[in-house]
């Protein structure tokens, strides 16, 4: 998930191949470090970026993981209870994100969560048995204590999606800009119709990486066409952390 889902006076544009000045510890504007995908300060470099990045390498609990072997649980399936929101799509320099500021809620072993935004990587940043998905989307919530909850929903080659093509129509092509649109989008239209998923204790999968999201991914992927997945990937060629260890903590699929 991206950083900005949450965090007031987010990251500034990421920083591309040596184009930033100085070392990689002194990378730190006043904004937040630069950081990127690729190159210099991509994943491998986020931990020594800044201070505050240092849960990106030295993290026990960070995300995304590979979806394998997980362990069958009874827990109870995540309830949304979301509304239509009006089309605000920004491009923030590292994806596509819907803002969705009074879009209802998320209710999750029994703590509410109200949905912020949800946002796009190509290709799918967490894996199923080590294979990737074209595309990931994340729905992004916050608890009033400050806790995050994000659904994950896999996106795959296949019919077009009428939902994602109102998103795709007005979604802006350089990195700072954002557009209003006159229509309503509901997101729920973006989760697929099997309830099943996996659940796992995680973090951010940007900077700073930190350690407070509980992942919900669903088993069953969504499609997009394969003209919506490249007019995406003409945007973000690659916009997903690798695969992180998984350590000591327990993969749960969810199977009521």
């Amino acid at each position: 998930m991206d950083r900005r889902s949450f965090l007031k006076g987010a990251t500034g544009a990421a920083c591309l191949c040596g184009t930033c000045g100085g070392s990689i510890a002194q990378a730190v504007a006043a904004e937040g470090a630069h950081w990127a995908y690729e190159g210099h300060g991509g994943p491998a470099e986020w931990g020594m970026l800044s201070p505050e990045y240092a849960a990106c390498s030295m993290g026990r609990e960070q995300s995304p993981v590979d979806l394998s072997k997980p362990i069958a649980a009874i827990i109870g399936d995540p309830l949304t209870a979301w509304r239509p929101v009006p089309l605000r799509v920004q491009n923030n320099g590292h994806t596509i994100q819907v803002d969705c500021g009074g879009g209802g809620s998320l209710m999750l072993d029994g703590k509410s969560y109200d949905l912020l935004q949800f946002h796009f990587h190509h290709p799918s940043e967490h894996t199923v048995d080590g294979a990737f998905f074209d595309m990931e989307c994340h729905f992004v919530h916050k608890a009033a204590d400050g806790g995050l909850a994000v659904l994950g929903v896999m996106i795959a080659k296949g019919g077009a999606n009428p939902a994602l093509e109102a998103i795709w129509q007005v979604m802006p092509g350089k990195g700072g800009e954002s557009v209003t649109g006159s229509s309503m989008l509901d997101p729920s239209m973006l989760l697929p119709k099997d309830p099943v998923t996996f659940r796992y204790a995680g973090s951010l999968t940007t900077p700073p990486c930190s350690e407070v999201v509980q992942w919900v991914v669903y088993r069953q992927a969504i499609t997009a066409s394969a003209e919506q997945l490249a007019a995406f990937a003409r945007l973000f060629p690659n916009n997903a952390r690798p695969v992180q260890p998984l350590n000591r903590r327990k993969l749960l699929l969810d199977v009521m």
